[in-house]
């Protein structure tokens, strides 16, 4: 279990609410509550009694507390030691590219934990398609690329990140569909569709909808969803993409709606086969030991 993870239950049973330890960690409100439901749900246990606002340990919470408390005290000290340790401050710059996914708000902790740490480590974050974004790390414009599956990767070490992405429509809020919980094969047969102009992500679509590329009425293709938002909010079509794509202006007109069958893939962490520099292995360490790799 993670230290980190343990941190933001140890604080969350502190506080007992949600909105306080989220400020206090400074995180959103969003991702404390998701971690600690995570938390919870592989611990196969509840560890809170919810009544409003307010949070209450029940007895596996007591335990885990205090048992947290001891961890997070011995993580604090051996940190602390190895920071005595330290000879020489890491320093450079770290270029690394990500597509629009939920997952980008775990490369933004591991990130503000690596400029915490070392002060004199910089970095540029580039977003882009899984094409564009391949295509930089292939060429060594980027040091770390963030990727979404179904991707196709050669001569990479790959991590695998562990929050899945759940895929469905974004779809204009005029439409009759825009009512249902979920998408089925059947619900957008004849519905003029936008899709990325991935080959995975159309074969992806094809795989689900049980049948060729060809009978599903596909409008038009696109690479970032950012670009597509007015096309669906205008009736054009309804978009394929994930939910951690979708931005807080597209609620205003339009709402995602998962498929059924379900389709959950993850983001994976990726880097080239050569020699990289202190900072970007420290970085790679990091994600390796966060999601025990």
């Amino acid at each position: 279990m993670e230290i980190r993870l343990l941190r933001y239950f140890w604080t969350v049973a502190q506080e007992g609410n949600i909105s306080r330890a989220a400020k206090l960690l400074n995180i959103t409100q969003p991702t404390l509550s998701r971690q600690i439901r995570e938390l919870e749900e592989n611990l196969g246990v509840p560890l809170f009694r919810r009544e409003k606002n307010q949070l209450y340990l029940l007895p596996d919470g007591l335990f885990l507390k205090e048992r947290a408390e001891e961890l997070i005290l011995l993580s604090d000290k051996l940190d602390q030691n190895f920071a005595e340790r330290k000879q020489a401050q890491l320093e450079g710059v770290m270029t690394i590219g990500s597509v629009e996914a939920d997952n980008s708000d775990t490369v933004a902790m591991m990130l503000e934990e690596m400029v915490k740490d070392y002060p004199k480590v910089t970095f540029n974050l580039v977003t882009g398609t899984s094409d564009d974004i391949s295509d930089k790390l292939d060429k060594g414009l980027l040091d770390l690329a963030v990727l979404l599956e179904p991707a196709s990767l050669t001569n990479v070490h790959v991590l695998k990140l562990p929050r899945e992405e759940t895929w469905g429509f974004l779809v204009s809020k005029d439409w009759p569909i825009a009512s249902k919980n979920q998408l089925t094969p059947a619900d957008i047969q004849g519905l003029p569709l936008l899709c990325s102009n991935r080959e995975e992500v159309q074969r992806l679509l094809a795989s689900w909808a049980g049948v060729p590329l060809v009978q599903l009425s596909i409008v038009g293709h696109f690479n970032l969803l950012f670009n597509t938002l007015p096309l669906v909010e205008h009736n054009v079509g309804i978009a394929l993409t994930i939910e951690g794509a979708v931005t807080k202006r597209a609620a205003d007109h339009t709402v995602f709606i998962p498929m059924e069958p379900a389709i959950q893939t993850n983001c994976l962490l990726v880097w080239k086969e050569r020699m990289q520099t202190p900072a970007v292995q420290e970085i790679i360490t990091r994600f390796k030991h966060a999601f025990k790799a």
